[in-house]
């Protein structure tokens, strides 16, 4: 059996999370996001006192990190020294720490290879920065949605704002310019879009239009 992958690839705010998740409940795929998995490792260090720009430290860490990724329903779950942190990674802190340890090879490829194989065992909708160019190159979809700065900031102050985060406007837009940058400037496998993505400004569409020019470019070919 040949399985089946769909990555989606974009800046944070981009939309990237939601039509993954869409398209994974239409396809009846497994929906994985990625920047959980480093946002995982970035509340390791955190909770280690470990800086997460050290990157001889965070090589050290990732050779006997205790994070499981669980596949339930085609929902992923992550579980770091055996407590659920699906909701505890979801705080400025971490995400700016995420973008920090992506950049370090040792991560990456420690994280990748836990992808490339959930991909092996299950058709797949994965989302990120580097999925179609690098974690997953041959897959059978590839888009890479952007939108403004102002417009991802937005959308991402709304979302915090609805699970109970304390936050502003003014720190989210500072720590999506922050990621882009550092996301988009690393050396290994940097944010990028793939050659044969379809890009997607999703700008000034709602979820529906994004939605359904995802569905309309899949189901077409």
């Amino acid at each position: 059996m040949i399985n089946r992958s769909i990555a989606i690839d974009g800046p944070a705010g981009s939309g990237k999370s939601i039509m993954a998740k869409l398209l994974s409940e239409k396809k009846g795929y497994v929906y994985l996001d990625t920047g959980a998995m480093y946002r995982t490792v970035a509340l390791k260090a955190i909770r280690c006192g470990i800086s997460t720009l050290d990157g001889k430290k965070l090589g050290d860490l990732i050779k006997n990190i205790d994070l499981k990724l669980v596949i339930e329903h085609n929902t992923q779950h992550m579980f770091l020294d055996g407590e659920c942190v699906d909701t505890l990674i979801r705080t400025n802190e971490v995400s700016k720490g995420a973008s920090d340890v992506s950049k370090f090879p040792p991560v990456r490829l420690f994280l990748v290879e836990m992808q490339r194989d959930i991909a092996k065992k299950y058709d797949v909708v994965m989302e990120g920065r580097d999925i179609g160019t690098y974690v997953l190159p041959q897959a059978d979809f590839k888009f890479f949605l952007t939108a403004t700065n102002e417009i991802r900031a937005e959308r991402r102050y709304k979302q915090m704002i609805e699970a109970g985060k304390n936050t502003t406007y003014e720190e989210i837009l500072a720590d999506i310019i922050y990621r882009d940058k550092q996301d988009s400037g690393r050396d290994f496998a940097p944010l990028k879009k793939a050659d044969d993505a379809i890009l997607i400004d999703t700008t000034n569409k709602n979820i529906d239009e994004v939605f359904n020019t995802l569905l309309g470019c899949i189901n077409g070919r």
